[in-house]
């Protein structure tokens, strides 16, 4: 992420990063800007999140919850021809 990319994302208290391709694929989820746990699906984020204290999470509001390289039902990575 560029230093303009993550001035924009300051203040949303949930970052989920692009998916990253392994077996199984996973996103990074951060909790105020520090990275909080690896999130196989969207369970895993709303979990991860309340480990983090954050009790309840709309995924679907931008003001709590941000999505890089993909929305919340991204979880693969897509190849290009």
């Amino acid at each position: 992420m560029t230093e303009s990319e993550s001035t924009h994302f300051r203040g949303v208290p949930v970052l989920v990063l692009g998916v990253i391709e392994d077996d199984p694929p996973y996103r990074i989820v951060e909790i105020h800007g520090v990275p909080a746990g690896k999130a196989y699906g969207m369970d895993d984020v709303v979990r991860i999140a309340f480990h983090a204290g954050l009790t309840h999470i709309d995924l679907d509001d931008l003001d709590t919850v941000r999505w890089v390289g993909g929305g919340k039902y991204t979880w693969h990575v897509r190849h290009w021809l």
